[in-house]
């Protein structure tokens, strides 16, 4: 079996040569940005929007990513080229690049940029079509004037720490609040809410990433003649709902079963969401929605 192919600054090198320095502040200090993109059937998904979301948060981080966009998605290209992936799950990183043991970013003189193209799987097969257990977590999601999860950076504890809880509870996913108590968004995923046929989902100003997949299911929803509004939700609402659903590009769209012992619906998936599924793999599979990568 061939050895992975990465790029890594202009070089497309194998998984044993791919490193990084020690003194890259991505590594000392969580101090980059980064996206999670899919390929399907030879089409990176929505490649231009996950690249002008990635200069998004590095324009709020006054990080230099020093490459135009059109370079940076030849180089998401190439390295599935050289991997012969046509269904692929990748990761786009930015770091501030080498610097010195301080905090300073200027001291890093050069961003530097990375590729990595393989699969991922966050949830069984059946997890994922019935629905999954999850909980209110103790963490809340980070303010939007501090590391607000509107920039997609590479300092992920707030995330980590409602992992950790779920993890030590057996539950498959944790829910946050945002500090004023409204319903955020997943670890890493968006949240909708089904209520009497029509959707929910929270806004980005409570804190909740700007979904790419979460403007696709809104678009999906829409031409199957569902209402959806973005505002705060709470927990209330939340428990009390039809159908509770994450999506997110490694996610897709899972179902929720239960939140904190509370079963929601009939404690599978619902059928706004097995609807919104099987249009959502229409809608990826769709050459219109990607770039060509083979």
């Amino acid at each position: 079996m061939a050895e992975q192919i990465i790029y890594i600054d202009g070089e497309y090198l194998p998984k044993s040569k791919a490193v990084i320095s020690v003194f890259d502040h991505g590594f000392l200090y969580g101090d980059g940005v980064f996206e999670g993109i899919r390929a399907y059937n030879g089409y990176v998904f929505k490649l231009k929007e996950h690249i002008d979301r990635l200069y998004e948060s590095a324009k709020t981080m006054m990080l230099d990513v020093q490459m135009k966009k059109s370079v940076m998605g030849e180089a998401v290209i190439g390295t599935l080229k050289r991997n012969n992936l046509r269904d692929a799950y990748i990761r786009l990183i930015v770091t501030r690049g080498v610097g010195d043991l301080g905090l300073d970013p200027r001291k890093c003189p050069k961003s530097s940029v990375i590729v990595i193209a393989g699969t991922i799987s966050l949830m069984s097969k059946e997890a994922a079509e019935n629905g999954i257990k999850t909980l209110i977590t103790w963490v809340r999601r980070d303010p939007i004037d501090g590391t607000s999860h509107e920039t997609k950076s590479l300092n992920y504890l707030n995330s980590i720490l409602a992992k950790i809880e779920a993890n030590n509870v057996g539950a498959d996913e944790a829910i946050f609040l945002n500090p004023q108590g409204y319903v955020c968004e997943g670890t890493a995923e968006n949240l909708f809410v089904i209520k009497n046929g029509n959707a929910l989902t929270p806004p980005t100003y409570t804190g909740a990433l700007p979904g790419i997949t979460q403007v696709a299911v809104i678009e999906i929803a829409s031409k199957m003649g569902i209402k959806v509004q973005s505002r705060p939700i709470t927990a209330h609402e939340l428990f009390n709902a039809d159908e509770v659903f994450f999506t997110g590009t490694a996610a897709e769209i899972i179902p929720v079963a239960s939140i904190n012992g509370r079963v929601i619906g009939s404690g599978k998936a619902g059928e706004v969401t097995k609807k919104l599924r099987r249009e959502f793999a229409k809608y990826a599979a769709d050459p219109a929605n990607g770039t060509p990568c083979v």
